[in-house]
């Protein structure tokens, strides 16, 4: 079994796994939409990886305002956890998210990573980043 994170955004999801011992997280791919409202397609192919990667868990990225406050993001995530799990028929876990994309982007800026490659990567760093913490806490 492996666990899937997500980094959920309003045109992207970034797509991490975990290897089957659940020690470590690897980026996978991002999932690109039109528009923030069209999820079927994403749904679908979430699922889909979840099937082929042997996924037995789902973490999400909680997006917290650094106040620990909960915006309008944490309300659209808490709709795609419901809408996941119903999907996957899976366990979908909201893990703190603050400050992964962040993280992502100087990751890749100290990895040489031009400016204009960056968007491509930084969404499925920021779900290996979500699922690194979650995996971490497993083993604390």
């Amino acid at each position: 079994m492996r666990i899937m994170g997500l980094d959920y955004g309003s045109k992207t999801v970034g797509v991490a796994l975990s290897d089957p011992l659940l020690i470590t997280a690897q980026a996978l791919l991002t999932i690109r939409r039109k528009s923030p409202g069209k999820l079927r397609q994403t749904l679908a192919r979430i699922e889909e990886l979840a099937a082929e990667y042997e996924v037995g868990r789902i973490v999400l990225g909680f997006p917290r305002n650094m106040n620990h406050t909960q915006g309008e993001r944490c309300e659209k995530t808490q709709e795609f956890q419901e809408m996941l799990s119903r999907r996957t028929g899976l366990d979908v876990i909201l893990w703190d998210e603050r400050l992964t994309t962040v993280i992502a982007d100087k990751v890749m800026m100290e990895s040489g990573v031009r400016r204009e490659n960056r968007k491509e990567y930084s969404d499925q760093i920021a779900a290996a980043l979500i699922l690194q913490g979650y995996l971490d806490s497993l083993h604390a």
